[in-house]
Protein backbone atom coordinates (compact mmCIF):
# COMPACT_ATOMS: atom_id res chain seq x y z
CA UNK A 1 0.00 0.00 0.00
CA UNK A 2 1.43 3.44 -0.92
CA UNK A 3 2.49 5.56 2.05
CA UNK A 4 -0.22 8.14 1.34
CA UNK A 5 -2.88 5.45 1.35
CA UNK A 6 -1.51 4.08 4.64
CA UNK A 7 -1.76 7.53 6.19
CA UNK A 8 -5.35 7.89 4.97
CA UNK A 9 -6.24 4.44 6.30
CA UNK A 10 -4.69 5.04 9.73
CA UNK A 11 -6.33 8.42 10.26
CA UNK A 12 -9.89 7.10 10.81
CA UNK A 13 -8.66 4.60 13.40
CA UNK A 14 -6.79 7.35 15.28
CA UNK A 15 -9.95 9.43 15.25
CA UNK A 16 -11.99 6.45 16.47
CA UNK A 17 -9.68 6.07 19.46
CA UNK A 18 -9.91 9.79 20.25
CA UNK A 19 -13.55 10.51 19.44
CA UNK A 20 -15.17 7.11 19.88
CA UNK A 21 -15.34 7.69 23.63
CA UNK A 22 -17.73 10.60 23.06
CA UNK A 23 -20.65 8.31 22.29
CA UNK A 24 -20.03 6.00 25.24
CA UNK A 25 -19.45 8.81 27.74
CA UNK A 26 -23.19 9.29 27.67
CA UNK A 27 -23.75 5.91 29.32
CA UNK A 28 -20.83 5.49 31.70
CA UNK A 29 -22.00 7.07 34.94
CA UNK A 30 -25.74 6.43 35.11
CA UNK A 31 -27.74 3.38 36.06
CA UNK A 32 -30.33 1.54 33.99
CA UNK A 33 -33.30 3.58 35.22
CA UNK A 34 -31.42 6.86 34.84
CA UNK A 35 -30.46 5.94 31.28
CA UNK A 36 -34.10 5.29 30.38
CA UNK A 37 -35.21 8.56 31.97
CA UNK A 38 -32.46 10.38 30.11
CA UNK A 39 -33.74 9.23 26.72
CA UNK A 40 -37.47 9.11 27.42
CA UNK A 41 -38.12 10.97 30.65
CA UNK A 42 -41.61 11.88 31.81
CA UNK A 43 -43.19 15.08 30.48
CA UNK A 44 -41.84 18.13 32.24
CA UNK A 45 -38.98 20.60 32.08
CA UNK A 46 -35.35 19.58 31.87
CA UNK A 47 -33.24 20.56 34.86
CA UNK A 48 -29.99 19.89 36.68
CA UNK A 49 -30.12 17.51 39.62
CA UNK A 50 -28.64 20.12 41.96
CA UNK A 51 -26.47 23.26 42.01
CA UNK A 52 -23.26 21.24 42.20
CA UNK A 53 -24.18 19.23 39.11
CA UNK A 54 -24.93 22.44 37.23
CA UNK A 55 -21.61 24.01 38.22
CA UNK A 56 -19.68 20.88 37.28
CA UNK A 57 -21.39 20.68 33.90
CA UNK A 58 -20.94 24.39 33.08
CA UNK A 59 -17.24 24.22 33.91
CA UNK A 60 -16.82 21.33 31.46
CA UNK A 61 -19.04 23.07 28.89
CA UNK A 62 -17.00 26.28 29.03
CA UNK A 63 -13.78 24.30 28.69
CA UNK A 64 -15.13 22.53 25.61
CA UNK A 65 -16.47 25.79 24.12
CA UNK A 66 -13.05 27.43 24.57
CA UNK A 67 -11.64 24.98 22.01
CA UNK A 68 -14.03 26.26 19.31
CA UNK A 69 -13.27 29.19 17.00
CA UNK A 70 -14.27 32.52 18.60
CA UNK A 71 -17.92 33.34 17.96
CA UNK A 72 -19.09 36.44 16.10
CA UNK A 73 -22.29 36.74 18.12
CA UNK A 74 -24.22 34.95 20.86
CA UNK A 75 -28.02 35.08 20.72
CA UNK A 76 -30.57 34.18 23.38
CA UNK A 77 -33.79 33.76 21.42
CA UNK A 78 -37.03 33.79 23.47
CA UNK A 79 -39.55 31.13 22.43
CA UNK A 80 -42.82 29.75 23.78
CA UNK A 81 -40.92 26.88 25.41
CA UNK A 82 -38.00 28.84 26.80
CA UNK A 83 -34.86 30.71 25.86
CA UNK A 84 -32.71 29.15 23.11
CA UNK A 85 -28.97 29.79 23.09
CA UNK A 86 -27.60 30.21 19.55
CA UNK A 87 -23.95 30.79 18.67
CA UNK A 88 -23.08 32.53 15.42
CA UNK A 89 -19.97 32.57 13.25
CA UNK A 90 -20.12 34.94 10.27
CA UNK A 91 -18.03 37.30 8.18
CA UNK A 92 -18.55 39.91 5.48
CA UNK A 93 -17.58 37.32 2.89
CA UNK A 94 -20.14 34.65 3.83
CA UNK A 95 -22.97 36.67 5.34
CA UNK A 96 -24.99 36.76 2.11
CA UNK A 97 -24.94 33.00 1.55
CA UNK A 98 -27.68 30.77 2.94
CA UNK A 99 -26.59 29.99 6.52
CA UNK A 100 -26.09 26.62 8.15
CA UNK A 101 -28.14 25.77 11.25
CA UNK A 102 -26.63 23.01 13.40
CA UNK A 103 -28.70 20.90 15.83
CA UNK A 104 -26.61 18.73 18.19
CA UNK A 105 -27.07 15.25 19.57
CA UNK A 106 -28.41 14.65 23.07
CA UNK A 107 -26.14 16.02 25.84
CA UNK A 108 -23.64 17.27 23.26
CA UNK A 109 -24.65 20.92 22.70
CA UNK A 110 -22.72 23.28 20.47
CA UNK A 111 -19.27 21.98 21.55
CA UNK A 112 -19.83 18.75 19.62
CA UNK A 113 -19.21 20.63 16.35
CA UNK A 114 -15.65 21.62 17.27
CA UNK A 115 -14.04 19.34 14.69
CA UNK A 116 -16.34 20.54 11.90
CA UNK A 117 -16.67 24.28 12.46
CA UNK A 118 -13.30 25.53 11.12
CA UNK A 119 -14.01 24.29 7.59
CA UNK A 120 -17.72 25.16 7.58
CA UNK A 121 -17.39 28.75 8.74
CA UNK A 122 -14.78 29.54 6.11
CA UNK A 123 -17.54 29.44 3.49
CA UNK A 124 -20.81 29.84 5.38
CA UNK A 125 -22.46 31.78 8.13
CA UNK A 126 -23.02 29.18 10.84
CA UNK A 127 -25.66 29.16 13.57
CA UNK A 128 -25.37 26.46 16.26
CA UNK A 129 -28.14 25.72 18.76
CA UNK A 130 -28.07 24.27 22.25
CA UNK A 131 -31.23 22.16 22.14
CA UNK A 132 -34.06 23.28 24.40
CA UNK A 133 -34.83 20.84 27.19
CA UNK A 134 -31.35 19.36 27.06
CA UNK A 135 -28.12 20.22 28.83
CA UNK A 136 -26.44 23.33 27.46
CA UNK A 137 -27.17 27.00 27.91
CA UNK A 138 -30.71 27.02 26.56
CA UNK A 139 -33.30 27.22 29.35
CA UNK A 140 -36.58 25.32 29.02
CA UNK A 141 -39.63 26.90 30.70
CA UNK A 142 -42.52 24.84 29.32
CA UNK A 143 -42.79 21.10 28.55
CA UNK A 144 -43.18 19.62 25.08
CA UNK A 145 -46.41 17.70 24.57
CA UNK A 146 -45.01 15.68 21.64
CA UNK A 147 -41.72 15.09 19.89
CA UNK A 148 -42.80 17.11 16.85
CA UNK A 149 -43.38 20.11 19.11
CA UNK A 150 -39.61 20.34 19.56
CA UNK A 151 -39.59 21.88 16.08
CA UNK A 152 -41.42 24.97 17.37
CA UNK A 153 -38.41 26.64 19.04
CA UNK A 154 -36.35 25.98 15.92
CA UNK A 155 -39.01 27.76 13.87
CA UNK A 156 -38.72 30.79 16.16
CA UNK A 157 -34.93 30.76 15.87
CA UNK A 158 -35.14 30.64 12.07
CA UNK A 159 -37.67 33.48 11.96
CA UNK A 160 -35.42 35.59 14.18
CA UNK A 161 -31.97 34.86 12.73
CA UNK A 162 -32.42 33.35 9.23
CA UNK A 163 -35.84 34.30 7.87
CA UNK A 164 -34.90 33.48 4.26
CA UNK A 165 -34.11 29.87 5.11
CA UNK A 166 -31.27 27.58 6.14
CA UNK A 167 -29.28 24.52 5.30
CA UNK A 168 -30.38 22.44 8.30
CA UNK A 169 -27.95 19.91 9.82
CA UNK A 170 -28.73 17.57 12.71
CA UNK A 171 -26.83 14.79 14.45
CA UNK A 172 -28.42 11.93 16.40
CA UNK A 173 -31.44 13.30 18.30
CA UNK A 174 -30.71 16.63 16.60
CA UNK A 175 -31.24 14.83 13.31
CA UNK A 176 -34.65 13.66 14.49
CA UNK A 177 -35.57 17.23 15.47
CA UNK A 178 -34.24 18.52 12.15
CA UNK A 179 -36.46 16.07 10.25
CA UNK A 180 -39.47 17.11 12.33
CA UNK A 181 -38.81 20.78 11.59
CA UNK A 182 -38.25 20.15 7.88
CA UNK A 183 -41.56 18.30 7.59
CA UNK A 184 -43.45 21.13 9.23
CA UNK A 185 -41.58 24.05 7.64
CA UNK A 186 -40.27 22.86 4.26
CA UNK A 187 -40.34 26.40 2.87
CA UNK A 188 -37.52 27.37 5.27
CA UNK A 189 -35.24 24.40 4.60
CA UNK A 190 -33.08 24.68 1.48
CA UNK A 191 -31.42 21.36 2.26
CA UNK A 192 -31.63 18.87 5.13
CA UNK A 193 -28.58 16.97 6.39
CA UNK A 194 -29.11 14.03 8.75
CA UNK A 195 -25.98 12.65 10.42
CA UNK A 196 -26.75 9.33 12.14
CA UNK A 197 -30.34 10.44 12.93
CA UNK A 198 -31.68 8.21 15.72
CA UNK A 199 -35.12 6.59 15.27
CA UNK A 200 -35.85 8.81 12.23
CA UNK A 201 -35.38 6.25 9.48
CA UNK A 202 -35.18 3.02 11.47
CA UNK A 203 -35.14 1.94 15.12
CA UNK A 204 -31.69 1.47 16.69
CA UNK A 205 -30.43 -2.13 16.61
CA UNK A 206 -31.55 -4.09 19.65
CA UNK A 207 -28.09 -5.49 20.40
CA UNK A 208 -26.55 -2.01 20.44
CA UNK A 209 -29.22 -0.72 22.78
CA UNK A 210 -28.56 -3.74 25.00
CA UNK A 211 -24.85 -2.99 25.26
CA UNK A 212 -25.49 0.68 26.00
CA UNK A 213 -27.68 -0.39 28.90
CA UNK A 214 -25.07 -2.90 30.12
CA UNK A 215 -22.34 -0.25 30.00
CA UNK A 216 -24.41 2.00 32.26
CA UNK A 217 -25.09 -0.52 35.04
CA UNK A 218 -23.59 0.42 38.42
CA UNK A 219 -21.04 -1.81 40.20
CA UNK A 220 -20.18 -3.57 36.95
CA UNK A 221 -16.80 -5.40 36.84
CA UNK A 222 -14.27 -3.33 34.90
CA UNK A 223 -13.72 -6.02 32.28
CA UNK A 224 -17.42 -6.36 31.52
CA UNK A 225 -17.86 -2.59 31.31
CA UNK A 226 -14.92 -2.26 28.93
CA UNK A 227 -16.40 -4.99 26.71
CA UNK A 228 -19.76 -3.19 26.67
CA UNK A 229 -18.13 0.14 25.83
CA UNK A 230 -16.19 -1.46 22.99
CA UNK A 231 -19.41 -2.93 21.56
CA UNK A 232 -21.04 0.50 21.59
CA UNK A 233 -18.05 2.56 20.50
CA UNK A 234 -16.83 0.15 17.85
CA UNK A 235 -13.23 0.39 19.05
CA UNK A 236 -11.02 -0.61 21.95
CA UNK A 237 -11.83 1.69 24.84
CA UNK A 238 -9.89 2.66 27.96
CA UNK A 239 -12.37 4.16 30.43
CA UNK A 240 -9.63 6.46 31.72
CA UNK A 241 -9.52 8.07 28.28
CA UNK A 242 -12.95 9.57 28.95
CA UNK A 243 -11.17 12.08 31.14
CA UNK A 244 -8.79 13.16 28.40
CA UNK A 245 -11.28 14.98 26.16
CA UNK A 246 -13.17 18.09 27.36
CA UNK A 247 -16.14 17.09 25.21
CA UNK A 248 -16.29 13.63 26.80
CA UNK A 249 -16.12 15.15 30.28
CA UNK A 250 -18.93 17.56 29.36
CA UNK A 251 -21.17 14.76 28.09
CA UNK A 252 -20.43 12.64 31.14
CA UNK A 253 -21.32 15.58 33.41
CA UNK A 254 -24.58 16.04 31.50
CA UNK A 255 -25.52 12.36 31.74
CA UNK A 256 -24.84 12.35 35.48
CA UNK A 257 -26.31 15.71 36.44
CA UNK A 258 -28.99 16.76 33.96
CA UNK A 259 -32.49 15.34 33.88
CA UNK A 260 -34.00 15.75 30.43
CA UNK A 261 -37.77 15.41 30.08
CA UNK A 262 -38.23 15.14 26.34
CA UNK A 263 -40.61 13.01 24.26
CA UNK A 264 -38.91 10.19 22.40
CA UNK A 265 -38.94 10.28 18.58
CA UNK A 266 -40.36 7.49 16.47
CA UNK A 267 -39.48 6.38 12.96
CA UNK A 268 -41.09 8.41 10.20
CA UNK A 269 -44.02 6.83 8.41
CA UNK A 270 -43.91 6.61 4.63
CA UNK A 271 -46.29 9.58 4.47
CA UNK A 272 -44.04 11.62 6.75
CA UNK A 273 -40.98 10.63 4.75
CA UNK A 274 -42.74 11.92 1.61
CA UNK A 275 -43.08 15.34 3.27
CA UNK A 276 -39.31 15.80 3.08
CA UNK A 277 -39.35 17.17 -0.45
CA UNK A 278 -36.10 19.16 -0.22
CA UNK A 279 -32.68 17.67 -1.10
CA UNK A 280 -31.60 15.50 1.84
CA UNK A 281 -28.09 14.30 2.64
CA UNK A 282 -28.04 11.24 4.93
CA UNK A 283 -24.82 10.00 6.56
CA UNK A 284 -24.85 6.58 8.23
CA UNK A 285 -22.02 5.05 10.28
CA UNK A 286 -20.39 1.86 9.06
CA UNK A 287 -20.13 0.42 12.60
CA UNK A 288 -22.31 0.63 15.71
CA UNK A 289 -24.90 2.78 13.96
CA UNK A 290 -27.64 3.98 16.29
CA UNK A 291 -29.45 5.36 13.25
CA UNK A 292 -30.27 1.85 12.04
CA UNK A 293 -27.32 1.10 9.77
CA UNK A 294 -28.10 -0.54 6.44
CA UNK A 295 -31.87 -0.49 6.99
CA UNK A 296 -31.76 3.27 7.60
CA UNK A 297 -29.66 3.82 4.48
CA UNK A 298 -32.07 1.77 2.38
CA UNK A 299 -35.07 3.66 3.70
CA UNK A 300 -33.37 7.01 3.05
CA UNK A 301 -33.25 6.11 -0.63
CA UNK A 302 -37.06 6.52 -0.65
CA UNK A 303 -36.71 10.27 -0.10
CA UNK A 304 -37.64 12.60 -2.94
CA UNK A 305 -34.07 13.90 -3.48
CA UNK A 306 -31.69 11.72 -1.46
CA UNK A 307 -27.93 11.65 -1.21
CA UNK A 308 -27.09 8.69 1.02
CA UNK A 309 -23.63 7.65 2.16
CA UNK A 310 -22.37 5.08 4.62
CA UNK A 311 -19.14 6.53 6.00
CA UNK A 312 -16.35 3.98 6.51
CA UNK A 313 -14.50 3.71 9.83
CA UNK A 314 -17.21 5.56 11.76
CA UNK A 315 -19.62 4.92 14.63
CA UNK A 316 -22.47 7.07 15.94
CA UNK A 317 -19.87 9.81 16.58
CA UNK A 318 -19.68 10.23 12.81
CA UNK A 319 -19.41 14.07 12.64
CA UNK A 320 -16.23 13.99 14.74
CA UNK A 321 -14.79 10.86 13.17
CA UNK A 322 -15.33 11.99 9.56
CA UNK A 323 -14.09 15.54 10.22
CA UNK A 324 -11.84 16.80 7.45
CA UNK A 325 -13.66 14.78 4.79
CA UNK A 326 -17.29 15.41 5.72
CA UNK A 327 -17.24 19.22 5.50
CA UNK A 328 -16.02 19.58 1.87
CA UNK A 329 -18.65 17.08 0.77
CA UNK A 330 -21.41 18.96 2.60
CA UNK A 331 -20.25 22.37 1.37
CA UNK A 332 -20.36 21.09 -2.21
CA UNK A 333 -23.85 19.70 -1.59
CA UNK A 334 -25.04 23.08 -0.25
CA UNK A 335 -23.45 25.01 -3.13
CA UNK A 336 -25.10 22.81 -5.73
CA UNK A 337 -28.55 23.46 -4.27
CA UNK A 338 -27.94 27.19 -3.89
CA UNK A 339 -27.44 27.40 -7.65
CA UNK A 340 -31.06 26.45 -8.34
Amino acid sequence: MPSGARRRASRPRRILRRAGTVIVALFTAVGLVATWNFFAGPPGVGHFRDAQSREQYLAAYDEAMALLPPTTSVHDVPTAHGMVRVYEWSSEENREATPLLLLPGRASGTPMWGENLPALLQERRVLAVDSLGDSGKSIQSAPFSSFDEQADPIAEVVRELAPEGVHLIGHSFGGAIAAAYARQHPESVVTLTLLEPVFTLSPPPGDLLFWTMVSSLPLLPAGVRETALEKVGGEETDSASLEEEPLSRMIAAASEGYRAALPQPSSLTDAELAQLTMPVYVAIASHSSLAGGESAAERAEQLAEPTVKTWPHTTHSLPMQAAGELEPELLEFFAEQDQW
